[in-house]
C-alpha cells in the first residue's frame, strides 16, 4: 500500500503560482482579442455623423475572462449588410417595392434601391479570431 503525505505546502504554492500565472496569460490573450476586434470594428465603421462608430464599445466580465464587443447603433445592421437590391446576410432583400420614394427631412422626395453594405464587424471579428488562434495556439 502506497503511502500518501500530507501537508506539502511546497506542491501547493507551486500550484497555486501556476494558477494565477495561467489565469494572467488567459485574461491577457482575451484583451489583445477584444481590443483587436474592438479596434478593427471602430477603424472600419463608415463615418456619416459618427454615431455609428462613437456607439461601439467593450468591457471585460467574469475576471478578465470574458471579453464583450457591443454596438449600440440601432441601424448597423442595415450598415453591415445593406439594405434594398444590395441586401446581403441572412434573407436577403426582402423590400416589396423597388425602387422605393420616401420624404426627407428637407421636404424633398427622393428614390432609392438601398443601401450598399459597408462591412465593419465580420471583418472586425475575422482579425479577432486570427489575434485568438495566434495567441492560443
Amino acid at each position: 500500500m502506497a503511502k500518501v503525505k500530507y501537508g506539502d505546502d511546497g506542491l501547493v504554492i507551486a500550484i497555486e503560482k501556476y494558477k494565477k500565472r495561467v489565469h494572467n496569460w488567459a485574461k491577457k490573450g482575451i484583451a489583445k482579442t477584444t481590443l483587436a476586434i474592438y479596434n478593427e470594428a471602430v477603424a472600419l465603421a463608415p463615418v456619416d455623423l459618427g454615431y455609428l462608430k462613437e456607439s461601439i464599445d467593450f468591457k471585460f466580465e467574469n475576471d478578465g475572462l470574458t471579453g464583450v464587443i457591443s454596438v449600440g447603433a440601432e441601424y448597423a445592421i442595415y450598415v453591415e449588410f445593406g439594405t434594398g437590391v444590395h441586401a446581403t446576410g441572412p434573407g436577403g432583400s426582402r423590400a416589396e417595392k423597388i425602387p422605393w420614394t420616401y420624404k426627407g427631412d428637407d421636404g424633398q422626395w427622393y428614390t432609392t434601391y438601398g443601401q450598399e453594405p459597408q462591412p465593419f464587424w465580420f471583418p472586425a471579428v475575422e482579425k479577432g479570431e486570427k489575434v485568438f488562434k495566434k495567441y492560443f495556439k
